[in-house]
């Protein structure tokens, strides 16, 4: 039996398969359960749900499911994906180094060893000494000449077509949450020597550090409670490349739970006063979970003249108040959002809450007196086409052929005196004047035409 059949034949014995000829069968391997099974096993070992998993890991319950079901297209990418991963597998009492491997391994990243076989090399007989002639060793010397210029000029080429490389090294995952006191944080990585490094985060200006001759940059970021999320770039300075990708970054501060919704209110300004179109509610509650706008009543826009007996609740009766409205809490902390009025004066509060129960609320008094004529168009339950005439006029906004608009769109049109609006479909067309709502002006899916010139009554045009 030759070298090479002895070998194939314990390769074979070491991967289990079944001897030819003697009936014997190599030792059954157990099968290695998937990424996928081990995360899932291991959460039921502890005992937790994918609500309480989502609790304590920051990571939200449909991305855990996912890394449970393999289905790592629903995951946001392959940077938060292995951050996800390592800390889902701390938190699982798992080796998050030998997670990773073997999420790699059934990506198809993984490679498996190769048996080698050593062939004997022959037996050879000895060179013989070399001469150097004197031509052969000037010719020599240009040739190492001209390799090496053609290696220099090849590196500057490549230096100048390939753009920077960009690596962050701290923190070592892209999703990470440090302690509730942490108010900064050491950001360290790796690009080309001299580069230009940026860091980009909402709210503020780019942090900018530039590499040392090494590629090794650091530089140290301001973080506020809540997510704090960083773009990290590299620009080389002597050929204005970028690098092709970003690195993105999650740092999260918790928020202490004894603490009230920090609110600020920037916009309606104390005493504010709005001829038309809707009251815009503007500012930031960094640690709220949701922020409430309503509205009450303080009475008529313009005081009685002197010596006029002021309006009866009978001949002026106040206008409903219209239903608070919940607006959502960005990343960045702001909240935005109009905030429709009739004429009057109004005391507008803002409330902020968090999931501690903890509520914060501001007050600012508006003036809202409508001059002219302002139409909200609000598109819903399907699409629709309009064409709209302000003071006679055809709008710009719609033009003399109309204009098809899609479910959900809202379009604000202002006027001195009239403004006429023709919908292609009455029943997904709702409209609000000067602030007050009067929603759909018919339920038939038809074209019809209204005009609306306040203090009158809508009227439809088209069937005269």
């Amino acid at each position: 039996m030759t070298t090479r059949d002895q070998l194939r034949r314990a390769v074979g014995v070491d991967r289990g398969e079944t001897a030819r000829g003697d009936g014997l069968r190599g030792p059954s391997v157990e099968p290695t359960p998937s990424l996928p099974e081990r995360l899932l096993a291991a959460r039921e070992r502890k005992g937790v749900d994918l609500y309480r998993a989502e609790r304590d890991t920051k990571i939200r319950a449909r991305y855990l499911a996912a890394l449970e079901r393999g289905d790592y297209r629903e995951l946001p990418g392959a940077v938060y994906t292995k951050g996800f991963l390592r800390n889902y597998a701390l938190y699982l009492g798992l080796d998050p180094d030998d997670v990773l491997l073997q999420w790699r391994r059934e990506r198809g990243d993984g490679r498996e060893p190769q048996a080698v076989i050593s062939v004997p090399k022959p037996i050879s007989t000895p060179r013989r000494g070399l001469t150097f002639s004197p031509s052969l060793v000037v010719f020599a010397l240009l040739s190492v000449a001209v390799i090496a210029f053609g290696v220099y000029l090849a590196v500057q080429l490549l230096r100048f077509a390939k753009p920077p490389t960009i690596a962050v090294s701290d923190p070592a995952a892209a999703v990470v949450e440090v302690d509730d006191t942490t108010t900064s944080y050491l950001l360290k990585g790796t690009t080309a020597p001299g580069a230009s490094v940026s860091i980009a985060t909402p709210g503020h200006d780019p942090y900018t550090v530039s590499a040392d001759a090494d590629g090794l940059w650091s530089t140290k970021v301001d973080l506020r409670r809540g997510r704090n999320q960083f773009d990290v770039s590299a620009v080389d300075p002597d050929t204005g490349k970028k690098s092709e990708s970003s690195i993105s970054l999650l740092i999260t501060v918790p928020f202490l739970e004894i603490e009230a919704p920090n609110l600020a209110l920037n916009q309606p300004a104390e005493g504010a006063t709005y001829e038309n179109g809707a009251i815009p509610v503007q500012g930031t509650a960094p640690n709220a979970t949701q922020v409430v706008v309503s509205a009450a009543y303080l009475g008529p826009a313009t005081p009685a003249a002197a010596g006029s007996p002021a309006p009866s609740a009978s001949t002026a009766p106040p206008p409903p108040t219209p239903a608070p409205v919940t607006v959502p809490v960005g990343d960045d902390g702001s909240y935005s959002t109009p905030f429709e009025l009739t004429t009057g004066k109004w005391a507008i509060t803002v409330t902020a809450s968090n999931d501690q129960g903890k509520a914060t609320s501001l007050t600012r008094n508006v003036t809202v007196a409508y001059q002219g004529v302002t139409v909200g168009v609000e598109i819903k339950g399907g699409r629709a086409w309009l064409k709209v005439w302000i003071d006679g006029k055809v709008s710009d906004a719609t033009g003399a052929a109309g204009r098809v608009y899609s479910d959900g769109k809202v379009i604000t049109f202002s006027g001195e005196h009239m403004i006429e609006v023709r919908t292609g479909n009455m029943a997904s067309t709702y409209f609000t004047v000067n602030g007050t709502d009067l929603g759909r002006l018919s339920d038939k899916g038809n074209p019809g035409t209204w005009k609306f010139a306040p203090p009158d009554d809508p009227v439809r045009t088209d069937t005269h």
